[in-house]
């Protein structure tokens, strides 16, 4: 077996313009622009927000740069594939929590048709689709190959990826009350149907008898893998650890759910206690008032 090593590190310029226009444009959308939209009483970004956006620019960096971009891109389909999951289930939804209302607002421009059509995405069953099918799309044979031979394509595939990604994380994390969440068993739904319905392309990755991307028939391929079997790999991180991901948020969901649920029964229950504490008090004051009455 020959040992494959991962090649010698390579600049990424179109990586860096990406993370420095998202690393830019959000400080100075916050010292430019957040004085102008928020409250002087209100904080114009919490500190939460700024370490979820600054970890998913970290993770867009991670992603793109050498060495897993290049990895992907000329040795491992399977690579390509953990590369394709950092941009649709860790960079985004951690930009999409790093972002406040105010800002993401002014960035759509409310009210205007951008803001209506983003709106209209990002519901159950539109986004649902949009997901599925971005995700088909940018790992349909064709698709993949032809990216693979074109840096445009490539980076045009990875755009419209990302920027999905974002609208369909909307109904599970969105910071505007004009693009409410789904409510939390809706949310749980949606993010079970997310995570059954790309089964059945990772069935075919996982289970396949012979490779489907032609562009890494002849690369050479880390961990002493052949074509077919870093497929199946791919097919299978497809399958497990993006299920994985989405159960565990659907987990997260529920529990925190439950615990809302149980806080306002015990809220409730105080409220009731509260009331027939002071009914009983005010029976009290009227019998001795009753009692004087009657001995008049």
């Amino acid at each position: 077996m020959i040992a494959i090593q991962i090649p010698a590190w390579q600049a990424q310029p179109d990586v860096w313009l990406v993370v420095a226009a998202l690393v830019a444009g959000y400080w100075i959308t916050i010292v430019r622009v957040g004085p102008r939209l928020v409250s002087p009483v209100q904080p114009i970004v919490t500190r939460l927000q700024v370490i979820s956006f600054s970890l998913g620019v970290l993770a867009t960096w991670v992603a793109g740069d050498w060495p897993v971009h290049i990895v992907a891109e000329q040795m491992n389909y399977s690579v390509h594939m953990v590369q394709h999951l950092i941009f649709a289930m860790v960079a985004a939804p951690l930009l999409l929590l790093g972002t406040p209302a105010w800002m993401l607002r002014w960035i759509l421009g409310a009210p205007s048709r951008r803001f209506a059509v983003v709106r209209s995405l990002a519901r159950f069953v539109p986004a649902l689709l949009i997901f599925n099918l971005v995700f088909i799309l940018t790992h349909w044979p064709a698709v993949v190959n032809a990216g693979l031979e074109s840096g445009l394509i490539h980076f045009t595939l990875h755009a419209i990826l990302f920027v999905s990604s974002l609208v369909v994380w909307l109904p599970v994390l969105s910071p505007l009350p004009e693009i409410p969440r789904l409510a939390p068993p809706t949310r749980m739904l949606y993010l079970f149907a997310q995570s059954v319905l790309p089964v059945v392309p990772a069935s075919f990755l996982a289970y396949g008898t012979t490779p489907l991307y032609r562009f890494y028939v002849d690369k050479p391929h880390l961990w002493g893998l052949s074509t077919l079997e870093d497929q199946q790999v791919a097919g299978l991180i497809m399958k497990i650890v993006a299920g994985v991901l989405l159960w565990l948020l659907i987990t997260v969901i529920f529990f925190r759910w439950a615990g809302e649920d149980q806080k306002s029964s015990q809220q409730m229950n105080r409220k009731r206690e509260l009331n027939r504490s002071l009914s009983n008090n005010q029976a009290n004051r009227d019998v001795p008032a009753i009692n004087a009455q009657g001995a008049l």
